[in-house]
């Protein structure tokens, strides 16, 4: 990989949902709002979508050529953890 956070071309969408207020979103709100510049910046043309509604249980959405979605639930990933798993998840195109 070139780049940290730099999307394979397959990857046309990432979507990640999260509560505003939940503990169990609290890991991916702070990767978030330190990781999100970086990915921006690194795929321009790749829309990362960002959707809080209440009650909702952290998980991130990749949409890939064709139509082909797949989820990973991000429930018990702490922190530290977060960053390579989510690196791992993108780079695993269907």
């Amino acid at each position: 990989m070139a780049s940290k956070y730099a999307f394979p071309k397959p990857l046309k969408e990432l979507r990640f949902h999260l509560c505003q207020t939940g503990a169990s979103s609290t890991s991916l709100r702070s990767f978030l709002q330190r990781a999100y510049p970086v990915m921006k910046k690194h795929n321009p043309y790749t829309p990362i979508l960002i959707r809080e509604a209440q009650g909702v249980s952290p998980q991130v959405i990749a949409r890939f050529e064709y139509g082909k979605e797949v989820k990973l639930s991000l429930d018990s990933v702490t922190d530290k953890d977060l960053e390579a798993t989510i690196e791992k998840f993108v780079m695993t195109a269907p």
